[in-house]
């Protein structure tokens, strides 16, 4: 981890979705979740997700995205991470209009007159295998899971990283961090799963609470309110436009009809940025 310290850091927030950015373009050393979880412990930088900046592959790009969640572990995809980046990237070149690689596609980002960031997220992947889930459940638009009936069915969406959403009567009454931590690692999910408790205030209007996977409740997760707005869509909730609003505020998102992707718009916020100290990187007691 001795490699990381001195390295320049931003930390930025996303509705309230904590991120630590990282450009390790220039001289790109790894980050391991050893030193992924150093950093997110309390008092330390407590992030919910790391976006790491790497040399692109091609040259049309900006960079190649990786990202950490606080526990170490890896995702393909983060919402409010990528609008952070896109912002950050803007600012630096003064253009409005960025492309990102990462594990789950190209990220096409634009930052809008208004401040806040469009990111095309591509489009969902609504087959189970391509979720994934442990067996083929049928139709993923509306599938109980053995147990958890009560909460009614689960609609499956992976947007690069796996979603189960459940649309209960009163989203902000739910046991989120109960419900959540144990359906993350239910056996139907075999790379965990991202667990959201949605609400329909009215037809384009969703209430959102979100357990993330390898960071826990969360004051907002873009992803979580695009595979939301999908599964609205496909179960005859809602139309093809929402606003989403989680607990760290409001995000539009929309399916475009003409190539099934999934547009995020929402806003961003720079907190502070420093250099990673060797304290910063050393193992908790």
């Amino acid at each position: 981890m001795a490699s990381l310290a001195d390295r320049a850091f931003v930390k930025m927030n996303g509705l309230g979705n904590e991120i630590l950015v990282l450009d390790l373009r220039v001289d790109p050393v790894e980050v391991t979740p050893q030193a992924a979880r150093a950093l997110a412990r309390p008092g330390v930088l407590p992030f919910d997700q790391a976006m790491l900046l790497y040399p692109p592959h091609r040259e049309d790009t900006a960079a190649f995205v990786k990202i950490l969640n606080s526990d170490g572990s890896e995702s393909a995809a983060c919402g409010n991470g990528t609008r952070c980046i896109a912002a950050l990237e803007s600012a630096r070149t003064g253009a409005p209009h960025t492309l990102f690689e990462s594990a789950a596609g190209l990220l096409d980002c634009v930052v809008e007159a208004n401040g806040l960031v469009r990111v095309d997220m591509g489009p969902p992947r609504l087959g189970w295998a391509d979720i994934p889930l442990a067996r083929d459940v049928g139709d993923t638009s509306a599938c109980d899971i053995p147990g958890y009936e009560f909460l009614g069915p689960a609609s499956f969406v992976s947007m690069g990283n796996p979603h189960a959403v459940f649309f209960v009567p009163d989203a902000d009454a739910t046991d989120v961090e109960r419900l959540g931590a144990e359906l993350e690692h239910n056996a139907l999910f075999p790379e965990r799963a991202n667990i959201s408790f949605a609400q329909m205030l009215t037809r384009d209007h969703i209430l959102l609470h979100v357990w993330e996977r390898g960071a826990g409740r969360t004051r907002a997760c873009g992803t979580a309110a695009c595979a939301t707005a999908v599964a609205a869509a496909r179960t005859g909730r809602a139309g093809r436009l929402s606003k989403v609003t989680l607990p760290g505020g409001d995000l539009t998102i929309a399916w475009r009809e003409s190539d099934g992707h999934v547009l995020m718009t929402g806003p961003v916020a720079h907190e502070f940025s420093g250099r990673l100290t060797p304290q910063m990187l050393a193992e908790a007691p």
